[in-house]
């Protein structure tokens, strides 16, 4: 099927050819995001050699492009698997603690959320706008009354006191709470005439619908828990409970570095950041975006 109009033949399912001034735009674009993603490539790409070369060396001259490729070697690497001491420990604990402290900061966060966006209480605005303080308020600040609480509950040197704390996440709120003011009120009262427990309305009714922004917070909170290390350091003693920042950082004392294994255990650090947002990438900016705008 075709037709004819301002003398442009239109053929139905066939997408004409865009205008020379767009297409060249488009070209502009995709050139200027390939300069940005190659920008950001570079440290990946720079650690990535490193870890071929000697770390000692290495800490001496710095990274450089202009590399002799015949001096690379695998020692680094033999390092990490046979002589890397408690690295393999340090990764664990921060895998599993990462994993439980996004699940439970997650839920804890979108359940607050969800109060403050479908539910009309008492206080609500208080609540609201204490949310908006605990966001401006620097961790620092925070920092050494909630050690002083965490000693007197008896928590230090635990993991417990790693992600306890955190659970109700103030920027996690916002978030979720901006975007479930964009859910239609009508799904959640549609769930009440058809005899579905709040529980169940949150859970099988809005939850499925809030993915991109559960896979946005994900990614996010992912990387504050992956990467978190002054918290870790204040209030963990036992190197056998350290997690992977710490772990690093212990490498460097004033009797020696290990800097082979330092440079490799770095690299190795971001795995597990580069698969979170790769699993969740199709949603990362949908949902980012969701929540800028939503309420």
């Amino acid at each position: 099927m075709t037709e004819t109009r301002a003398n442009i033949t239109v053929i139905e399912g066939v997408r004409p050819p865009l205008p020379w001034p767009q297409r060249f735009a488009g070209l502009i674009q995709s050139a200027f995001l390939i300069v940005i993603a190659v920008i950001a490539l570079i440290p990946i790409i720079a650690i990535l050699l490193g870890t071929f070369q000697d770390g000692g060396s290495l800490i001496r001259s710095g990274i450089s492009f202009a590399i002799d490729f015949g001096s690379f070697d695998l020692d680094s690497y033999r390092v990490l698997f046979t002589d890397s001491g408690d690295y393999f420990l340090w990764f664990w604990n921060s895998l599993w603690l990462t994993a439980v402290q996004v699940v439970l900061t997650l839920l804890v966060s979108s359940f607050v959320s969800y109060g403050l966006a479908m539910y009309e209480f008492r206080g609500k605005q208080v609540v609201f706008v204490a949310v908006l303080i605990v966001m401006t308020v620097p961790f620092e600040m925070l920092m050494l009354p909630l050690y002083m609480q965490v000693n007197d509950f008896d928590l230090a040197d635990t993991f417990t006191v790693i992600w306890l704390p955190f659970l109700a996440h103030a920027m996690t709120i916002f978030f979720f709470r901006q975007y479930f003011l964009g859910v239609p009120y009508e799904l959640v009262e549609a769930g009440r005439v058809d005899g579905v427990s709040e529980f169940g309305i949150f859970f099988r009714l809005v939850l499925p619908i809030a993915k991109p922004a559960i896979a946005a917070m994900a990614i996010l909170n992912g990387m504050m828990c992956w990467n978190n290390f002054l918290w870790p350091l204040l209030v963990l003693r036992s190197s056998e409970k350290f997690v992977l920042p710490i772990g690093l950082n212990a490498l460097l004392t004033p009797h020696g570095n290990n800097y082979d294994l330092l440079i490799v255990g770095a690299f190795f650090s971001l795995v597990p950041i580069l698969l979170l947002f790769l699993a969740f990438q199709r949603y990362f900016i949908e949902g980012m975006t969701a929540g800028a705008v939503k309420g």
